[in-house]
């Protein structure tokens, strides 16, 4: 008999009932250190006091009016996100997949009105990790996210990822766009140098394409910059966001330049429940926390200290583990084990990673992890690997 949940996800034999910063609590009352944060969503740690309070209060005030109507939360985040990055406008969603069909949706709709219907083709790489929507399905283009839900959604153009001859080859004269990860994430925390982001920015330009960045994973301060593709220098056209924006609770978003968003006028899109008074709420207390400097610089130092603590890891487990490799507090260890298996072996010594492609576990922990809680989750690696070496 098919369960009362419909069963597509594999899940692991816990129940957390409870967690509190960096720490889930099982129902026998286990505590498991939580390097997955609910897959790089929990950017604060669970129960963050500011969010619980902004939350809290919205709760008690407004819960939803639609988007009928003016939301002040919703515009005072908006201005938040154009202050602090290369955006002009913002359109809210509920979740990663949704910003993927806004995205798409706004490229080809820019070219419609620039007279150049043509161009709707949308370019990819293997590796991607889009949402499980038919426009992020189709743009992934994987064998695994697409088989059994043909026919596809037309106009996207796959290459392997890295091959920058391919690339130049593939724009052609019905081209939109270049949509591309800054650190692939479901692909095994692959980063793109900030040379590659760089030639991205220029080939575009050179083509009049737009660069379209899907930073729903590596966004949000994760990697330690609010966003990821600042450290190269450069912005997009078109920007995707989610997880780690609400902290927790629901939310996404598209940035865009005011050129890039030019055909979206009023009628063209919109959603129920994107940008509602209470997603609004807690990610206003998100960003007020992530985007201060000091609190990235943060991130940053605990990244080096958790890369070098890794590093060390790797060395003392070699039948086990191969590299590391990532940005900042996106983190994956390439096994030689099977990655389920190790991701197992640390249900076993209660510490939480999440497995991804190419045999990688992620490590993707609060932003606010502490020094001493580094320390105790490569602890708990250990035990994890020698257990797997006995």
């Amino acid at each position: 008999m098919i369960s009362s949940v419909l069963p597509t996800y594999s899940r692991a034999p816990l129940s957390f009932v409870s967690g509190q910063g960096s720490w889930l609590i099982e129902a026998d009352g286990r505590r498991f250190l939580d390097l997955g944060a609910g897959i790089a969503v929990n950017a604060l740690g669970h129960a963050h006091p500011a969010l619980v309070e902004a939350l809290t209060v919205q709760a008690g005030t407004l819960w939803h009016t639609s988007n009928l109507y003016q939301i002040p939360q919703q515009q005072a985040l908006a201005d938040k996100l154009v202050y602090n990055s290369f955006a002009d406008t913002v359109f809210f969603t509920n979740s990663g997949t949704e910003s993927c069909e806004l995205a798409v949706k706004m490229a080809r709709k820019y070219f419609y009105d620039k007279g150049q219907p043509e161009r709707v083709e949308i370019i990819t790489f293997s590796g991607s990790f889009h949402g499980r929507s038919s426009a992020g399905i189709a743009a992934a283009g994987s064998e695994k996210m697409t088989t059994g839900f043909g026919p596809l959604l037309p106009g996207f153009v796959h290459l392997d990822f890295g091959d920058h001859e391919a690339l130049q080859a593939a724009i052609t004269e019905k081209t939109a766009g270049i949509l591309v990860e800054p650190v692939q994430g479901e692909g095994g925390i692959r980063p793109l140098t900030d040379a590659c982001l760089k030639g991205l920015r220029d080939l575009c330009d050179e083509h009049g394409i737009l660069m379209m960045l899907d930073e729903v994973q590596c966004g949000v301060g994760r990697t330690g910059k609010l966003f990821a593709h600042e450290w190269a220098g450069v912005g997009p056209d078109i920007m995707m966001v989610a997880k780690g924006i609400g902290g927790g609770f629901p939310l996404g978003a598209v940035l865009a330049t005011e050129e890039a968003a030019s055909g979206m006028t009023a009628g063209t899109h919109g959603s129920t429940y994107g940008g509602n008074p209470l997603g609004c709420a807690v990610g206003n207390a998100v960003i007020d926390i992530v985007a201060d400097p000091a609190f990235l610089a943060e991130v940053n130092r605990k990244a080096g200290l958790l890369r070098q603590k890794l590093e060390g890891l790797i060395a003392s487990h070699p039948d086990v583990f191969e590299e590391v490799r990532g940005s900042g507090l996106m983190l994956g260890i390439k096994c030689k084990a099977v990655n389920a298996d190790v991701v197992k072996a640390g249900y076993d010594a209660e510490v939480i990673t999440v497995p991804a492609a190419d045999n990688v576990i992620r490590l993707l922990p609060a932003l606010n992890i502490s020094d001493d809680e580094i320390a105790e989750a490569v602890t708990r690696l250990d035990r994890a690997a020698t257990s797997l070496g006995a």
